[in-house]
């Protein structure tokens, strides 16, 4: 198989491109390397196997046409490259619009236009989209139980059918490429498969404090960093580790007869539901010392809770969770703890 990621030498990108590589697939990436952590990610796939690499921005229309038009054979496109902070959207609006919407526009027209003809196999395109297109969900009933909070009618989280909320610039850019993806596989023929994901983490994961929230705490943690936590820390999130996101983009490729066109909710769900100041109990736990948090006002836009009811993927490409929470905490300290030197400033 010939794959084409976007963004792929950011953290879900690379670990995805480790995947095919290790399969013999032969990879292309496609990164500007913007962000920090890009460039060690890379050279850590070169020797991985039949890899390529073109450095470009997805907002560079006619670069990226020539790349998905000059991969001949191009069976799948993981669309990871974009702008992935809300802060960053409220304080910059334009250009989180032209890397996420935009970007993701001119990606689907490239695709679009380099199509087999006949009755060769389509370009198949999977989008890394978020929770966020779901808004703040004020209407929906949350309570505080065992020091976090919980929906209090929704056991199974919220399902894909659940009304959108563009909520901040972050979440329309994401929301209207979400969109663009599931309209394009209808109106061109085309399979896409759009899923909405919630907190992913892993190794490889450059956290920062605007975004990647599991490891920004786990490499603070370790490196002895202060913690803010904006709002009572008692927020909660379905987690995922990484292993199992990419375990869900190869099912559906596996399976496109029945993921294309076609939105999934892709997170850790009920079980893997982790609150802030949880993972800070863990950390503590794995380091052996204290943290030092202090509390800054709630983010505009953040959720109190979101777990997504996941159901639907295992109905569709029988794919679940395998990594429980505590586990891949686990595994994203000893990598942090492992890999110090590469959170030095003048390594990323």
């Amino acid at each position: 198989m010939k794959v084409l990621i976007t963004g792929g030498a950011g953290f879900i990108g690379c670990n995805a491109a480790a995947r095919f590589l290790s399969q013999g697939h032969a990879v292309t990436v496609y990164d500007n390397l913007s962000r920090p952590g890009t460039s060690a990610n890379l050279a850590w796939l070169k020797p991985k196997g039949r890899f390529t690499f073109v450095k470009g921005d997805v907002r560079d229309a006619p670069k990226l046409a020539r790349t998905v038009k000059g991969m001949r054979g191009l069976e799948a496109v993981l669309h990871f490259a974009g702008q992935v902070a809300v802060t960053t959207s409220v304080a910059d609006p334009r250009h989180d619009f032209e890397v996420n919407a935009l970007g993701t526009f001119n990606l689907l027209e490239a695709v679009r236009k380099a199509q087999p003809r006949g009755g060769s196999r389509k370009i198949a395109v999977l989008y890394s989209s978020t929770n966020k297109v779901y808004g703040g969900m004020e209407d929906v009933k949350i309570v505080k139980r065992g020091g976090r909070y919980q929906y209090r009618d929704l056991p199974k989280g919220i399902p894909e059918d659940r009304l959108l909320d563009f909520h901040s610039p972050y979440g329309c850019s994401k929301g209207a490429a979400d969109q663009y993806v599931r309209d394009y596989g209808r109106i061109y023929g085309f399979p896409t498969v759009v899923f909405r994901q919630s907190c992913i983490y892993g190794y490889r994961q450059f956290g920062v404090e605007d975004q990647g929230w599991v490891a920004w705490f786990t490499i603070a943690a370790e490196l002895g960093k202060p913690i803010t936590l904006y709002g009572d820390g008692r927020q909660v999130r379905d987690v995922l580790f990484v292993d199992d996101l990419v375990d869900a983009y190869q099912a559906a490729l596996k399976n496109l007869r029945r993921s294309a066109g076609r939105v999934y909710n892709i997170g850790g769900g009920p079980r893997n539901q982790l609150s802030l100041l949880e993972l800070l109990d863990q950390l503590r736990a794995l380091t052996g010392r204290p943290i030092r948090v202090s509390y800054g006002p709630w983010r505009p836009g953040d959720q109190p809770v979101f777990v997504g009811d996941i159901r639907k993927a295992e109905r569709d490409f029988g794919w679940k969770p395998k990594v429980a929470v505590g586990e891949g905490v686990r595994r994203l300290h000893q990598w942090v703890r492992e890999n110090r030197g590469l959170f030095t400033r003048d390594r990323l």
